[in-house]
């Protein structure tokens, strides 16, 4: 069973949002908090697997709650659909981004991708990342890019440009289990919690442009 908190400042999304979630006999809610630092304390205390979290609320807006939680994947949900967030939220270590208005079944299928450890990162998403990085001047050295091997780095490329598992599997011609070292391989050296960081490194160490 997969353990969801709820998080957003109004309690009719709240209300709605568990309905949808509760319906299904894999999912259940184990909490809702009004606001970022409500949604920190009941990370902690709750330890949910998945948090829906809003980005605009009161105290503590959703990015900086994302980032002090420690644990749970982040499944950021918004109705603004601009750069900033959807950046701020990966940066924060948000394992996925999707609008309020994203179909229901959408929702469920991502709160199951983020909660098996995959991100949700569209291809729209990542041209959004590279763009934002090609406005930027200069980006931070990314420690341990040194140690990867060329096929490791062949695989973090692919990944930032928006690539399942599936879809490099083709791409090199090799298993899904080679695929899934290679992920591992790359979070252990990159010190990566999740998929979206690693996007994150690849933009930064400039693999991607």
């Amino acid at each position: 069973m997969t353990t969801v908190l709820i998080v957003d400042d109004q309690a009719l999304l709240r209300a709605s949002f568990r309905l949808l979630v509760d319906n299904e006999p894999d999912l259940t809610v184990v909490g809702e908090a009004g606001t970022g630092a409500e949604a920190v304390a009941l990370a902690s205390s709750l330890a949910p697997d998945v948090v829906l979290m809003d980005i605009r609320m009161p105290e503590m807006d959703g990015i900086e709650a994302t980032r002090l939680v420690d644990g749970p994947k982040v499944l950021v949900l918004t109705t603004f659909d601009l750069d900033e967030y959807v950046f701020g939220a990966l940066r924060a270590g948000a394992s996925g981004f999707l609008l309020k208005d994203t179909p229901p079944a959408e929702l469920l299928s991502a709160i199951r991708v983020v909660a098996a450890g995959e991100s949700l990162l569209s291809p729209s998403v990542t041209r959004r990342l590279i763009s934002e990085f090609v406005r930027q001047p200069s980006a931070p050295a990314v420690k341990g890019l040194e140690v990867l091997t060329e096929r490791e780095k062949e695989v973090l490329l692919l990944i930032a440009r928006g690539l399942s598992n599936a879809e490099i599997m083709a791409a090199l011609h090799v298993s899904t289990g080679t695929v899934k070292t290679h992920i591992g391989n790359l979070l252990a050296k990159l010190h990566a919690r999740d998929r979206a960081q690693l996007v994150i490194a690849a933009y930064e160490a400039g693999l991607v442009g």
